[in-house]
C-alpha cells in the first residue's frame, strides 16, 4: 500500500547523463568524455521539467544555456541555477517580490562571475521569499516552493528554490546565500549540505558592501560534502581574500581529535523540540565514538540580541522600501508582503534605537570568541524545531503571530551572520515522523571552513546521508 510520504515525495533521479552523480562526479564524467556538456544540460532541463509542476522552484529559465568549453573549471559542464536575488546577465532579478517589475540585468553580479568561473552551466534562476526575509519560500499569492521529501512541507528559505531542485536531483548544486540562515535552513529542511562561508571568503555583492553591517554570504547547497569543498576551492582560484587563511581543496576527514562544544537550546531561550534534540545528541555520540571530546557550552550573547537582530532586519526592509525604485519599474512598497511590511512598520516605531542596535550587534563577536576559548567547533541544531508544514510561516499569517513563529524557529543561525563566522548544516541520521530530514549545525572560528568540512566529511563517511531516491 502506498504511504502518505510516498505519494508526496518527488525526485528526478533516472538513468540519464546525470545519473546519481554529485557535481564533482559529473564534472569528472564530462572531462573523461563519458557524457557531453550539451547532453548533461539537456537531461538536467528534462529533470527540472519533471519536478517543477510539483515543486514550483524555478523563477526563470535560460533559453539557451551556455557552458564552458575545454577544461573550464572544477565544475565544467555541471548544470545549476542562480538564486533570483543575484544578477545574471539578460535575466530579470525579481527578489521574490510582487512590488515591482524587474528589469533584465545588464551584467553579472560580482559573485555570479565568481560562480561561473567554476565552469557551471546556468539553466535559470530559483525562487526565494520576498527579499530573502523569510525562512520559508512562500508567498501571499501563487504556489509556495515545496519540499521534495514531502510536498506538504516547507523547503525552507530563503534559498528554498535552490534547495528543492538539488534535493530532488534536478541539478547537483545550486547557488544560495545566507543573511540569517538562508543557506543552512533550506539545507536542513531538504537533507543537504549548506555552508555559510566566513564573511569575505567569497566576492561580496554590491548590496552587501552597502549594508551598515554586512550579514550576507554567498555559497551553494549540495548533496555531498565534497561538492561544497570543491566549490570553495574553485571560488578561491578566482579570487582569494588576503585577510583570511587560504583554504585550498579539502578532500576528506583529518586525523585531528577536536574539542567540540554543544548546545541543545538557543542562547535566546528557545527550547528545541524532541526530534531536533535527539538529532544533535546522536551526532554528539557519533563524534565521541570517533575520538572527539564533546562538552556543553553556553553562548553568552547579549540578552537583547534577538530584538536587535529583528530591528536590523526591519531596517533592511525600510531601506528596500525607500530605494525600491532602483530595482525595477513601478515599485510600490504597499505591495510588499505581510512580513516585509510588518518588519518595516516595527522598525519605524523603534528607529531611534538604531545606533545602539548596531553597536551591540558588532560586539557579539566578543561574546562568540569568548565562548570558543578551548574549543575547535560548536555543535547545535540548525533550527529549534523540525520543518513546518506549508502555511505555518506564510506571509499571509498576521504579522504578530508570524514573527513569533519565526523567532521560535530561527533561533540559532543569525549569530554567525552577525559575527561573520563560518557555519555548516549537514543531515543528521534521523528523520521526522513525516520522513523529512533534520539538520545539525557546526559553527567555527573566522576562516575555519577547513575544520567544518573535515568534520562533515567524517560524518558523511561514517553514515552516508539519506538519499531521497532510496527512501
Amino acid at each position: 500500500m502506498t504511504t502518505f510520504e510516498e505519494r508526496t515525495r518527488v525526485h528526478a533521479f533516472r538513468d540519464d547523463a546525470l545519473g546519481e552523480h554529485d557535481a564533482v562526479g559529473l564534472a569528472e564524467a564530462v572531462r573523461r568524455g563519458e557524457v557531453g556538456a550539451d547532453e548533461v544540460a539537456r537531461d538536467a532541463a528534462e529533470r527540472v521539467r519533471a519536478v517543477e509542476a510539483r515543486l514550483h522552484a524555478v523563477q526563470a529559465h535560460v533559453e539557451i544555456p551556455a557552458h564552458a568549453t575545454g577544461a573550464g573549471g572544477a565544475f565544467a559542464g555541471v548544470p545549476t541555477f542562480v538564486k533570483d536575488n543575484t544578477d545574471y546577465l539578460g535575466l530579470p532579478t525579481g527578489h521574490g517580490s510582487a512590488a515591482f517589475t524587474p528589469r533584465a540585468a545588464r551584467r553579472h553580479a560580482p559573485f555570479a562571475g565568481q560562480f561561473l568561473s567554476s565552469g557551471v552551466t546556468v539553466l535559470g534562476k530559483t525562487r526565494l521569499p520576498e527579499f530573502g526575509f523569510s525562512p520559508t519560500t512562500e508567498y501571499e499569492s501563487g504556489e509556495p516552493v515545496r519540499n521534495p521529501w514531502n510536498t506538504g512541507y516547507s523547503a525552507g528559505g530563503s534559498s528554498g528554490g535552490s534547495a528543492a531542485l538539488v534535493a530532488a536531483g534536478a541539478v547537483p548544486i545550486a547557488h544560495a546565500n545566507d543573511g540569517g540562515g538562508s543557506i543552512r535552513i533550506p539545507a536542513a529542511c531538504c537533507g543537504l549540505v549548506g555552508l555559510k562561508p566566513t564573511r569575505g571568503r567569497v566576492v561580496a555583492n554590491a548590496q552587501s558592501r552597502q549594508l551598515p553591517l554586512d550579514i550576507v554570504s554567498d555559497g551553494i547547497v549540495s548533496r555531498s560534502v565534497r561538492d561544497t569543498a570543491a566549490f570553495l576551492a574553485a571560488a578561491e582560484t578566482y579570487w582569494r581574500n588576503p585577510k583570511l587563511p587560504p583554504l585550498g581543496l579539502v578532500e576528506g576527514p583529518s586525523g585531528r581529535r577536536l574539542r567540540i562544544g554543544f548546545l541543545l537550546d538557543s542562547p535566546n531561550g528557545v527550547r528545541s523540540d524532541g526530534a531536533t534534540r535527539a538529532a544533535v545528541t546522536e551526532t554528539a555520540a557519533t563524534l565521541e565514538r570517533m575520538g572527539h571530546t564533546l562538552e556543553p557550552v553556553e553562548l553568552a550573547i547579549d540578552p537583547q540580541f534577538t530584538d536587535d537582530f529583528l530591528t536590523y532586519w526591519g531596517l533592511l526592509s525600510f531601506l528596500i522600501g525607500a530605494t525600491g525604485r532602483t530595482l525595477g519599474a513601478g515599485f510600490d512598497r504597499r505591495r510588499m508582503d505581510g512580513l516585509s511590511l510588518g518588519l518595516r512598520e516595527a522598525y519605524l516605531k523603534s528607529w531611534r534605537s538604531t545606533p545602539g542596535v548596531l553597536r551591540r550587534l558588532k560586539r557579539t563577536r566578543e561574546a562568540y570568541a569568548a565562548s570558543f576559548r578551548g574549543l575547535d567547533l560548536i555543535l547545535s541544531p540548525v533550527l529549534a524545531h523540525t520543518t513546518p508544514p506549508i502555511g505555518h510561516l506564510s506571509p499571509t499569517v498576521p504579522y504578530p503571530t508570524l514573527i513569533e513563529r519565526i523567532l521560535a524557529y530561527v533561533a540559532f543561525t543569525p549569530i554567525n551572520n552577525v559575527v561573520g563566522t563560518p557555519s555548516i548544516s549537514v543531515p543528521a541520521m534521523s528523520a521526522t515522523e513525516h520522513g523529512l530530514p533534520i539538520g545539525v549545525m557546526f559553527s567555527g572560528r573566522p576562516g575555519g571552513e577547513q575544520t567544518l568540512l573535515e568534520v562533515a566529511f567524517a560524518l558523511e563517511a561514517d553514515r552516508p546521508f539519506r538519499r531521497i531516491q532510496d527512501v
